[in-house]
This record gives C-alpha cells, structure tokens and sequence, in this order.
C-alpha cells in the first residue's frame, strides 16, 4: 500500500487513479496520520445464461484425440 500526503494527491490524482485501478491501494495522509484511501471500484459481475452457455458448447466440435496424447505427440514430434 503506497501513501501520500494530501498536496501530493491533489498534483497527482490522476496517476493514483491508475495505480488504484491496477489493484493497489493508496492512502492519503495529512500531517503523517491516514484520513483516506483510493481503491478499486468493485465491477458488478455480469450474470452467464446457463442455455447460451450449453448451446455453445453442444456446437464445440470434439476433440479427435485425449489431451495427454496430443501433448506427447507435440512434445515428441515438434522438436526444434
């Protein structure tokens, strides 16, 4: 968590901004003791239809050969 005194975050506010946005946390002091903080706003989280989930799936074409084969054919053939 960064910290920065009130003038600092008025020159800056833009740069707090961002780094809130990118996850971290920045307190703003005055005289040296905490009185505020920038995080990151909670996005709302979008709601997945279950349907439109299965009916893309269903459409997915399988795959021809077991995962563990196609990697060892990868690894074994592909060589560089």
């Amino acid at each position: 968590m960064g910290s920065v005194s009130i003038a600092d975050a008025k020159a800056h506010l833009s740069e707090l901004v961002e780094r809130a946005a990118g996850g971290e946390t920045v307190q703003i002091t005055r005289r040296g003791k905490p009185v505020a903080q920038i995080v990151a706003a909670k996005a709302p989280r979008k709601r997945i239809d279950i349907a439109a989930l299965r009916a893309m799936v269903e459409k997915m074409p399988m795959q021809p050969e077991p995962a563990g084969e196609f990697i060892r054919r990868m690894r074994d053939e592909a060589r560089y």
